[in-house]
């Protein structure tokens, strides 16, 4: 993500070049210098990038040349504030590009002792960049340039509403979840807990979505009810959290006991069904002291587990785990062809035969074989596609396939998209993100802005659409306009974006 933060840094060099503060500074030699410098470390950055995976002093050094790029961006931002500073002293407090409002104000003491203390820091930043750059000549990088678009592809233009794709090979799973929970469950004397095990990126969440939305799961069930765990299985985190999902509404922060009480109320003798997703504690007490208030339940009454852990599904199910297993190469080209052909292309028989032999990569994991067909979405060439196929980042050490096909997503992404998407790593994981709020982010922190054509909040969708069409975002919610409004990330996506 090194590149990302070098393209800002230069885009500011630039921009104080094009305002010639560097020269009412004293600095301009020095920024025209540092300008070149960078652009030619930048153009290795894309070896580089992906050579890190596999050369761990590579990886040091892009970390040390992002540790420079962001002190090197903040004196660019003091340069930047002193010249209008300057500026606006130079002409008696009304705001005004002359050479003359810089020249008379330019002799001031503190200006002097500014320009002084930005010497010794240019001097340093320089030296420590130069050292970086020698540095760089033994990895003998080499020059990649790779073709990027400047726009959004044609079939994702055609509609504001993005929809869930078709679920592949998950049908006899399904039917016996759903069988179980409307049939068996309600011949149980006691509270059923039906636990589904899986790897990560195997798509139980997907799957219990599926179940928790069939017919006839909601027509049996009074209440439906939805929480996402994660790693925090507090009580009272727990408590809260079923009463609002069951509800509809914020509930007050109250006591462990009124909200035990509360929940009871609204559990009582009612036939519901509570999908847990995503559970990672493996303590018994809390789950038995919160399934003890969840016994309340009228006849029939059940809960959903997704966990990736054996460990967890045997402290909390009450019936052995279903174990998710891997798709079937068939099923994963289904996955991979969906998104890498769009509703409205027909499939090209030479990409086909090469998007066969990549389907054995995805290692029967959905989230992999998503992330591979929406990459594929935006390459159109033979080369391209064997490129893929042949990636060295499939042979990485103790890499699985999901991170394989996460990672080159990621390093095919426009440059400006890498900044934009590492910025997420600012969220934590399974957090429902408002859409807009992430725009405003983006656009706050300078990572996108208007042009000739579009506004800055057009581009901030056009990003986002982008990203998630390319698998970094999913779990979508839409308004009563159906424009989507939040979304979530997969923690494997987060695992990329803060690595």
């Amino acid at each position: 993500m090194a590149e990302a933060v070098l393209e800002v840094v230069l885009d500011n060099l630039s921009s104080l070049v094009q305002k010639e503060i560097g020269l009412f500074l004293g600095f301009e030699k020095d920024f025209k210098s540092l300008s070149s410098l960078l652009t030619t470390i930048k153009a290795t950055l894309e070896d580089a990038e992906e050579k890190q995976f596999t050369y761990k002093a590579i990886k040091d050094w892009l970390l040390k040349l992002k540790d420079a790029a962001y002190v090197l961006d903040d004196i660019l931002d003091e340069c930047a504030t002193q010249a209008l500073e300057m500026e606006y002293k130079g002409s008696k407090g009304k705001p005004s590009h002359t050479v003359q409002s810089f020249f008379v104000s330019s002799f001031h003491p503190k200006h002097v002792a500014f320009r002084y203390k930005l010497a010794k820091k240019m001097k340093r930043i320089r030296e420590r960049l130069d050292e970086i750059a020698e540095e760089r000549s033994k990895f003998h990088l080499t020059e990649i340039v790779r073709e990027r678009r400047s726009g959004v592809l044609d079939w994702r233009q055609t509609t504001s509403n993005i929809t869930q794709p078709q679920v592949f090979g998950r049908n006899e799973d399904k039917d016996q979840i759903v069988d179980f929970l409307v049939d068996d469950a309600y011949t149980c004397e006691d509270l059923s807990v039906y636990p589904v095990v899986g790897l990560g990126g195997l798509g139980k969440t997907t799957l219990a979505q599926v179940v928790f939305n069939h017919e006839k799961v909601v027509k049996h069930f009074e209440l439906r009810i939805w929480v996402c765990v994660s790693e925090d299985f507090s009580l009272k985190r727990m408590t809260k959290g079923i009463i609002e999902a069951a509800s509809g509404h914020a509930c007050e922060d109250l006591d462990l006991e009124p909200l035990q009480r509360k929940l009871l109320d609204l559990l009582r003798r009612k036939r519901y069904l509570l999908v847990l997703d995503d559970v990672w504690d493996d303590g018994q007490e809390n789950w038995q002291r919160l399934k003890s208030v969840l016994a309340c339940g009228g006849k029939g009454a059940s809960v959903l587990v997704t966990t990736r852990l054996p460990k967890v599904a045997a402290i909390m199910g009450t019936m052995p785990s279903h174990d998710l297993s891997m798709l079937s190469d068939t099923d994963c080209w289904e996955l991979i062809k969906q998104r890498a052909f769009g509703p409205n292309e027909d499939e090209r028989p030479d990409l086909v035969v090469i998007g066969k032999e990549i389907v054995k990569k995805c290692g029967g994991v959905p989230l992999a074989a998503k992330a591979l067909g929406s990459f594929l979405r935006f390459k159109r060439e033979e080369k391209e596609w064997r490129y893929v196929k042949e990636s060295n980042l499939w042979s990485l050490q103790g890499e699985n396939s999901v991170m394989s096909s996460l990672r080159l997503s990621y390093l095919n992404l426009p440059v400006k998209l890498r900044q934009c998407f590492a910025f997420c790593a600012l969220f934590s994981k399974d957090q429902i993100i408002s859409k807009q709020f992430l725009i405003e982010l983006w656009m706050a922190n300078g990572f996108i802005s208007s042009n000739e054509i579009l506004e800055a909040q057009d581009i901030g969708n056009e990003v986002w659409n982008e990203l998630y069409c390319r698998s970094f975002f999913q779990d979508t919610k839409t308004n009563e306009f159906g424009k989507i409004v939040s979304f979530k990330m997969h923690d494997l996506v987060h695992d990329l974006c803060e690595s």
